[in-house]
């Protein structure tokens, strides 16, 4: 099967925010093994903050279609500047359940990694749950590295879901693009 990427449009913003939550919530989301279901509850993402992120020009949602054009996959980047230089976040890192075996995560990564190249990024960071050791070790097997720091979960925003734990917090990650 051939797939291909592009920016997302505003038109695509109901199909990823269902291709998200069902990737990390619910149900539907242990079909595949990147699910959160265990620890949270409720949304991962709501429609008004997928619209921030287009609307955003330091972000991008960067989406992965099949030869059919159906939504596969889905990916957050966000550009930032600080004392390092360009870097850049990536969040949401998101295929259907019923597809993550089939390297298409890994796929979406790499096309991840050429566009925050584009940007000028020099590296990519990323944060995971602490409790998700299988997904840390997926990054790192594609070149991140754990920083040492740790991020807080944002308790009490329930955009980000219903956390089932009071110890959560992000472990994160940095991989150099250059």
């Amino acid at each position: 099967m051939k797939y291909f990427v592009r920016p997302a449009e505003t038109r695509d913003i109901p199909a990823i925010h269902d291709l998200v939550n069902s990737a990390y919530r619910g149900a539907s989301s242990k079909k595949g093994w990147t699910t959160e279901a265990d620890l949270l509850g409720g949304q991962r993402i709501d429609l008004d903050r997928l619209v921030e992120i287009l609307n955003d020009s330091n972000q991008t949602l960067v989406c992965l279609f099949d030869e059919t054009e159906t939504l596969v996959g889905s990916v957050c980047l966000e550009r930032f500047t600080d004392k390092m230089g360009v870097g850049c976040y990536l969040g949401m890192l998101t295929i259907m359940p019923e597809r993550q075996a089939d390297g298409l995560g890994r796929l979406l990564l790499n096309e991840s990694e050429q566009f925050a190249k584009s940007w000028g990024a020099s590296r990519m960071t990323l944060g995971v749950i602490q409790l998700r050791e299988e997904l840390m070790m997926w990054y790192e097997r594609r070149g991140f590295k754990k920083t040492g720091e740790t991020e807080p979960f944002p308790y009490g925003d329930i955009r980000f879901g219903e956390p089932k734990r009071d110890d959560l917090h992000f472990v994160m990650f940095e991989k150099s693009l250059v």
